[in-house]
C-alpha cells in the first residue's frame, strides 16, 4: 500500500463529509475497556465513575486504545447516564450494568429533572477531552458523545437495561404527552452537554440510540424522530460531524437519515450495500462487522474488515464494529481489525456534492 499522506484528523473528516479516500478510517466502539489489560489494571484501583469523572484517568484509559492498536479517532471515556444524573437521577455503574436508583414514573418526576449547566456539573466530561486533545495533537480526532433521547429515557423510567423496556412504552402509550415531555427536555439538555464537547476540543460528537430498533417505524417516526431532529438542530455542530449510531433499526433507515446527522452508524445485521442504496451517498456510514468475529481467528478478522470496506467500495465509509467490542477480544485480534481496515488502498473517485 502507498503511505498515507494525509492526518488521521483528516481522513476521518473527509469520510464524514463524502469526500475522496486514500483508506478509510478506523475506531472502534467501546474501544476502551475491559478487553484491555491496562484498562482492568485502573479499574482495579477505581470504580467505572471515579475513573469518568477524573479527567487525568477518563485520559488515560481513552488513550490506552490509540495507543495499543492504532485507531484513527479517541473517544472520550464516559458513559450515556452522565446526562441522567446530571439532571438530578442518582447513578451507580456496577459490573452488572449501570443502574439509576430513582427512576421516573410520574409527571412530577419527570417536572423534577433539572436543566444542567455542563461547563459546571459535568465538565470533568470537557476537561478530559481537553487532556486527550493535548496528548494526541491536532492531527488525531477525539470524539465525544452522548446518548439519544429514546435510549436515555428508557434508562429514565426502567432504572436499568430490560428486555422489553416495558415501562418506557406504558408511559410513551398510556401518557404520550408526558412521554414527548421528557424526550424533549432530554433532547435540550443533551444538546446543551455535547456543545459543551465541541467547545472543549471535541472533532466529531456521537449520538447512541442503542434501543432504537426496540421502536416501530410508526413509534420512531412519532416520538423518536421529532426530538433527534431538534437535538442535531440545536447543537448547531456547523463543521464538527454529528454521528448517529442506531442498534437493530434496519427498518428505520430512511427516518434516521431525517434526522440531519452527517453519519450512520449501523450494526451488524445491516447490509452495508443495501444501506448505501437506501441512504445514498449525501450520508455516511459507519460500521459494521459483528463484535463476535473478533472472538475467531485472525484471518476471519482481517476479511471482516475487508469485507465491510468492499460493500461500501470505502466511499463516505468510517470502518466499526456493528456494536461495543466485547471484553473477551483477544487485543491482537483488535489490532488485526484496525490494521486490515488501515492497509486497504482507495482508488480516487470524484466528490459527491453531499445535501444536508
Amino acid at each position: 500500500m502507498p503511505p498515507i499522506t494525509e492526518s488521521k484528523k483528516r481522513i476521518f473528516l473527509r469520510a464524514c463529509r463524502g469526500e475522496p479516500l486514500e483508506r478509510v478510517p478506523v475506531w472502534i466502539m467501546r474501544q476502551a475497556g475491559r478487553y484491555l489489560p491496562e484498562y482492568r489494571a485502573i479499574r482495579e484501583r477505581h470504580s467505572f465513575l471515579e475513573v469518568a469523572k477524573t479527567p487525568e484517568l477518563a485520559a488515560e484509559v481513552s488513550l490506552q486504545p490509540f495507543r495499543r492498536l492504532g485507531v484513527d479517532a479517541v473517544i472520550v471515556f464516559s458513559d450515556i447516564l452522565i446526562v441522567a444524573e446530571a439532571m438530578g437521577m442518582s447513578l451507580e455503574i456496577p459490573d452488572g450494568g449501570p443502574v439509576l436508583g430513582n427512576p421516573l414514573r410520574t409527571a412530577a418526576d419527570v417536572q423534577a429533572l433539572r436543566d444542567f449547566d455542563p461547563l459546571q456539573e459535568t465538565r470533568f466530561v470537557g476537561d478530559a477531552i481537553g487532556r486527550i486533545c493535548d496528548a494526541v495533537g491536532p492531527e488525531v480526532p477525539v470524539l465525544g458523545f452522548a446518548g439519544a433521547p429514546w435510549t436515555l429515557a428508557c434508562y429514565m423510567i426502567e432504572g436499568r437495561a430490560r428486555g422489553d423496556f416495558a415501562a418506557a412504552k406504558q408511559m410513551m402509550y398510556a401518557e404520550p404527552q408526558l412521554f414527548r415531555k421528557l424526550l424533549e427536555k432530554i433532547a435540550r439538555a443533551t444538546a446543551r452537554y455535547l456543545k459543551s464537547q465541541i467547545a472543549a476540543g471535541a472533532a466529531a460528537i456521537q449520538i447512541f440510540d442503542t434501543w432504537a430498533g426496540e421502536l416501530s417505524l410508526r413509534d420512531f417516526d412519532e416520538f423518536e424522530l421529532p426530538v433527534l431532529e431538534t437535538l442535531i438542530e440545536e447543537l448547531n455542530a456547523g463543521e464538527t460531524p454529528v454521528i448517529v449510531y442506531a442498534r437493530g433499526a434496519q427498518h428505520l433507515l430512511k427516518s434516521l437519515k431525517r434526522a440531519g446527522a452527517d453519519v450512520l452508524s449501523v450494526d451488524w445485521r445491516v447490509d452495508l450495500g443495501e444501506a448505501r442504496k437506501v441512504l445514498g451517498e449525501d450520508v455516511a456510514l459507519q460500521g459494521n462487522a459483528d463484535p463476535a468475529l473478533l472472538l475467531g481467528p485472525q484471518e476471519g478478522v482481517r476479511r471482516a474488515a475487508r469485507e465491510a470496506i468492499e460493500r461500501t467500495g470505502g466511499v463516505a465509509h468510517i470502518l466499526n464494529l456493528g456494536h461495543g467490542i466485547l471484553p473477551s477480544t483477544p487485543v491482537e485480534n483488535a489490532r488485526a481489525f484496525v490494521e486490515a481496515g488501515q492497509n486497504v488502498a482507495l482508488g480516487a473517485r470524484v466528490p459527491v456534492e453531499r445535501a444536508r
